[in-house]
């Protein structure tokens, strides 16, 4: 079997047989390739990581040399091979046979295994010695450095299962050596605690602890933690529970997910000594109290390095939050002006916490209080990047002392600082010894020392800010043969001028941007400035190519070449996002060095890709409802279909926001047709997942679409769906308005199969009003109307609603004929939505008519159904349902239990009568336990 090591010095071993890797250089191409093994690393990756700031003078071709001489040596490896892939090369191999990627598999492994200490032991074994010994770039220093607190953190856990595992008497040894060499790190010093009164020297442990407690005092002004405290008293109590087996002051293993959210450490971080101890000293300032959340707000202005400062505290300490990080950008200040909104930011974290999606409440409120509840009494860390103001913090807060919050704004946050008592930490430009040491770590010393005076002028030019100067050494590493002084002379010819933004006035970027600009080849300018002009926050490849009209090879590269010079972030699902300044730098461009058709005809064809691709996405989640046609893509436009049903409301997750502003440049464009179609096809996936207030503002906007469309059928549709968005909202009159409209309109087209679509709208908004007879007759009228049409789907939804309310006007018998009717069309056609409705009904029917457990057996059948298809809104009624039959029966634990998940899910959709009555039923079930409640 074959085998590459990498924690400690690089080898390659087939079988018995160790493998010659060459010298050192060709080894750090091999190991840039192992980090990322089975990903594709382009060149211009491979040069940058394995050279750093002394690349060679024949860069790609040395690289080729070292690729091949590598490939050769590793054809003897089973396992393991270097393979060329489209946009770069790979090291294709088993993550076994790679130790890196086996430490980490076995790490995984622990968290669930029967016996973890072992598998714990297993991957500390792995190591050899410091990852990757003698080579040196500062690529592969930062990855050095991240594995070394991994490898400590594993060191940590391992202890702790040992000595679960009552191995004191053999870690004792060890952790004396240990807590002399780290006589600050109070994990440690509680895990020495332990072995040694287990060993019987109870003097020794007390000695210890106050040895500890001195030294915390005398060096850094601060107290033991709560746990270490806990620990001492108990051992000072004598306390016979630590000599059993687990018998630890520390929490059990945690059975909830670990969220590793953070991206990755910044590269080349320099300076901030100060700032870093700020934040640590915050922290550290909080041990052993417990009331407050240690909150620490870094404040500053745009591109002065906040978040890499956040970053990279927060990798140097891991270890202090074994329960995981969180991580969001909340996009504050962008130039669309429309910071995520809180309950976005807290259903991310849920996701990451592992809550089901079709157990979330709907509620923002409830959503954040579920949030709070999983991080109460875990040592995480949340880190907020870009906020806002304080209002779109708060509800991010959680409400347990054992979090650990770190903000960033330009905002100084007051509120926070005086409500929550979070830490205010302005962050200024860079000093000018830090500057330069930012310099010099891209650019390589010798450089810097070879033009002193054009090293000053670029200093000087930049004024510390960390964007610039990363601007500038971009340009600097990727032009390696010119002469510092003439990028001086061209950035001091620019100048800085003020921010054009009120908020902040510490420094200018445009003119670094604009010599950026310069500095691209003709394809990523022109790539760089319609990138300012797309709709949403972010983009993914697809979407960044139809943009661009380019193919997707070559957007990708595009979009490569415009990261690697700071100009464009892709994040970790690979998704491009511009920094607000960035982005509106490049609209400008795009606004002054494209024409007007050519800007047009972009925007055309991103529209025309969100267009298509959410049809497609429309069609899987509901191949029932009648189409629409759409107008074949503009040139160069590259649709990316999902495969199906589950991958289309992914697809519509992750494109929410696009796709909502994508409908708003389809109005600024005049692409009316387009722009009501988005409407259309966002609908099905606002309902199930209960965004009405979205639907809402869909339909407005595709109803003023539809009316310059001037095709009655169109508006027809765009006043029925407006019509039935705002009886979801509760504003009725508006509904009537639009619902009567909508059949007016129908009329006049003589389309018989809007009509009927209709007058199932009226019927639901006159139910909601409590007028069951007039919904009776819409619901008739709709079914003569379908029945003509010759729809079955649409005779089998008509049937239905007839049955439903009929049965509200307690004509039980004719409602369960046409219910059954109804559900014997829609299952005979696989129409799951329409079977879940009527199986509701008929559970609702069997209810009233004193058949029980028929009733709860239909209820279960449609709650299932609904759960499948994500529809949250239409699970709650079928939760209200449910509960009744469960009453009647005596059944009152399980009635309580589906009457206060659809309580939830009520007050989430504001839907506030419903709830109302809902929990008028529940106080009814609390004072009269042994009656049943006969209402529905």
């Amino acid at each position: 079997m074959g085998e590459l090591r990498v924690l400690g010095a690089v080898e390659a071993w087939a079988g018995e047989r160790r493998v010659e890797l060459g010298h050192a250089r060709q080894q750090c191409v091999l190991v840039v390739l192992a980090v990322d093994a089975n990903r594709v690393v382009s060149a211009d990756q491979l040069l940058e990581r394995a050279w750093g700031d002394r690349l060679p003078s024949r860069g790609r071709a040395t690289l080729h040399a070292y690729l091949s001489r590598l490939r050769r040596a590793l054809s003897d490896v089973p396992d393991v091979q270097i393979v060329h892939r489209s946009g770069g090369w790979a090291l294709q191999a088993d993550p076994d046979a790679v130790d890196l990627h086996r430490f980490h598999r076995l790490l995984a492994r622990a968290r669930t295994a029967a016996e973890p200490v072992t598998e714990v032991e297993q991957a500390l074994g792995l190591w050899r010695g410091d990852a990757f010994t003698g080579l040196d770039t500062p690529w592969i220093c930062a990855v050095r450095e991240t594995l070394e607190q991994e490898r400590r953190a594993a060191e940590l856990t391992h202890t702790d299962l040992a000595l679960d595992a009552g191995r004191h008497a053999e870690l004792l040894p060890v952790l004396a050596i240990r807590v002399r060499e780290n006589p600050l790190e109070e994990r440690m010093a509680g895990q020495y605690l332990v072995a040694l009164y287990r060993s019987g020297r109870q003097a020794d442990a007390l000695a210890h602890y106050q040895a500890v407690r001195q030294r915390l005092a005398e060096e850094l002004g601060a107290v033991p933690g709560a746990d270490l405290q806990a620990l001492h008293r108990r051992i000072l109590a004598a306390d016979g529970t630590l000599h059993a087996i687990g018998g630890r002051a520390s929490a059990p293993a945690d059975e909830h997910p670990v969220p590793r959210q953070l991206p990755p450490a910044p590269p080349r971080f320099t300076g901030r000594v100060a700032e870093l101890a700020g934040l640590s000293s915050a922290l550290d300032s909080a041990v052993g109290e417990s009331a407050t959340v240690v909150i620490s707000a870094l404040s500053g202005a745009g591109g002065i390095g906040k978040t890499w400062l956040a970053l990279h505290w927060a990798h140097r300490n891991l270890d202090r939050f074994p329960a995981g990080q969180l991580f969001v950008d909340l996009r504050g200040f962008s130039p669309d002006g429309q910071p995520m909104s809180t309950g976005a930011a807290v259903r991310g974290f849920l996701d990451a916490l592992g809550v089901d999606p079709a157990q979330l409440p709907v509620d923002p409120h409830a959503q954040a209080a579920r949030y709070r509840s999983l991080v109460a009494g875990r040592p995480m860390l949340i880190v907020l990047d870009n906020a806002a103001h304080t209002g779109q913090i708060t509800p991010l807060l959680p409400g347990s002392a054992s979090c650990t919050v770190l903000v960033t704004s330009r905002q100084h946050l007051t509120g926070l600082v005086a409500a929550h008592g979070a830490h205010h930490l302005p962050i200024d430009v860079l000093t000018e010894p830090d500057a330069r040491a930012l310099l010099t770590a891209r650019l390589g010393a010798e450089r810097v020392a070879a033009e002193p005076a054009a090293v000053a002028d670029l200093l000087a030019c930049c004024g510390g800010f960390p964007l610039a100067l990363s601007i500038v050494a971009g340009r600097a590493q990727i032009h390696a043969r010119l002469p510092l002084a003439t990028l001086a002379a061209e950035l001091h010819d620019a100048g800085l001028g003020a921010l054009d933004e009120d908020d902040d006035p510490a420094a200018s970027l445009p003119a670094v941007l604009s010599w950026s600009y310069r500095a691209l080849t003709d394809q990523q300018a022109g790539v760089f400035g319609l990138l300012g002009l797309a709709p949403g926050p972010d983009l993914g490849l697809s979407a960044a190519a139809s943009l661009t009209g380019l193919p997707v090879a070559e957007a990708r590269a595009a979009l490569r070449g415009l990261a690697q010079v700071s100009l464009l972030d892709q994040d970790a699902s690979g998704r491009y996002r511009m920094h607000d300044l960035i982005r509106q730098y490049a609209g400008d461009t795009a606004r002054r060095d494209q024409p007007e058709a050519d800007r047009a005809a972009a925007v055309r064809r991103v529209v025309d890709f969100y267009l298509h691709t959410a049809h497609h996405s429309e069609r899987l989640l509901d191949p029932h409802r009648t189409p629409i046609e759409v107008e074949p893509p503009a040139p160069g436009c590259r649709p990316d279909p999902p495969a199906d049903s589950a991958a289309a409301m992914a697809w519509f997750e992750a494109e929410h926001a696009g796709l909502l502003a994508a409908q708003q440049a389809a109005v600024a464009q005049g692409l009316h047709r387009s722009a009501w179609q988005l409407a259309w096809t966002l609908d099905t996936f606002h309902r199930r997942r209960g965004h009405l207030y979205d639907l809402l503002a869909a339909w407005q906007t595709g109803l003023a679409a539809a009316e310059h469309v001037a095709e009655a059928t169109i508006q027809a549709q765009a006043n029925r769906n407006l019509g039935h968005a705002y009886a979801l909202v509760g504003r009725y009159d508006d509904a009537l308005r639009h619902l009567h409209q909508s059949i007016t309109l129908a009329e006049h087209a003589d389309d018989h199969s809007e009509q009927a679509h209709s007058h199932r709208a009226l019927a639901w908004a006159w139910e909601r009003q409590g007028d069951d007879r007039k919904a009776l007759d819409h619901a008739t009228h709709a079914l003569r109307l379908a029945r003509a049409v010759g729809n079955p789907t649409q005779e089998a939804a008509a049937l239905n609603e007839v049955g439903w309310y009929a049965a509200r006007l307690g004509e039980y018998d004719q409602a369960r004929v046409h219910c059954e009717a109804a559900l014997t069309l829609f299952q005979r056609h696989d129409n799951r939505n329409g079977a879940a409705n009527t199986l509701d009904s008929l559970g609702y029917i069997a209810h009233r008519t004193a058949r029980q457990v028929d009733a709860i057996d239909q209820y279960q059948q449609s709650l299932a159904l609904r759960r499948r298809l994500g529809h949250t809104y239409q699970a709650a009624n079928s939760l209200e349902g449910i509960g009744h039959p469960y009453a009647a029966l005596g059944r009152h634990r399980e009635a309580r239990t589906a009457w206060l998940e659809a309580l939830d899910l009520y007050q989430s959709q504001r839907r506030v009568a419903d709830a109302e009555r809902v929990q008028e039923q529940l106080a009814a079930l609390e004072r009269h336990p042994t009656e049943h409640t006969g209402s529905a």
